[in-house]
C-alpha cells in the first residue's frame, strides 16, 4: 500500500520544490467498513498538507510544493446500481469494483476498475467516474 499511496501523493507535488527532502507519512485506517485504501490516501494527503504548512512556517520550505489537492474514493456496481464508498457487504458482492484517485481539477491519478464477473458497458464506467468525481470534489472541500 505504501508505494500506491506514495505514487498518489507524488502526483500532487512539484518535486523540484522538495529536492533533498524525504517525507515519511504513516496513514493507518483504524476503523472502516470498506474503502480503507482510498481512506488512507485521503488521510495521507491531509497529513502531508499539514506537514508542509508547518515546514513553510518554520522556513524549512520556501515554496508550497502542492500543485493541487487530491482525493480518493472506492466505487462500484452493486445490484446493478453505481455507488461510491461501498461498505464491506456491498463491496464483497459487487459486480464491479473500483478505486479512483483524482486531482482537484479532475485529472486522473488512478482509475482502477475490475468486473468481478460479467463485463460491463462503457456507459457504466463513465457513470462510475462521474459519481466518483462528485464525491471526491466533496472530500477535497473538507481539506
Amino acid at each position: 500500500i505504501q508505494r500506491l499511496i506514495g505514487r498518489s501523493l507524488r502526483a500532487s507535488l512539484d518535486l523540484e520544490k522538495i529536492q533533498g527532502k524525504t517525507f515519511i507519512i504513516d496513514a493507518d485506517v483504524l476503523q472502516a467498513d470498506g474503502g480503507t485504501r482510498t481512506a488512507s490516501i485521503c488521510g495521507a494527503f491531509v497529513a502531508m498538507k499539514e506537514m508542509i504548512e508547518k515546514l513553510l512556517k518554520t522556513g524549512e520550505l520556501k515554496e508550497n510544493p502542492i500543485i493541487e489537492p487530491i482525493g480518493a474514493i472506492s466505487a462500484g456496481i452493486f445490484d446493478n446500481e453505481v455507488m461510491v464508498d461501498l461498505c464491506y457487504s456491498e463491496d464483497s458482492k459487487a459486480q464491479v469494483d473500483s478505486n479512483i484517485v483524482l486531482s482537484a481539477s479532475g485529472k486522473i491519478i488512478e482509475f482502477q476498475t475490475t468486473a468481478e464477473g460479467a463485463p460491463f458497458e462503457k456507459e457504466k464506467m463513465d457513470e462510475i467516474f462521474n459519481l466518483a468525481k462528485n464525491a471526491i470534489d466533496e472530500i477535497i472541500k473538507m481539506y
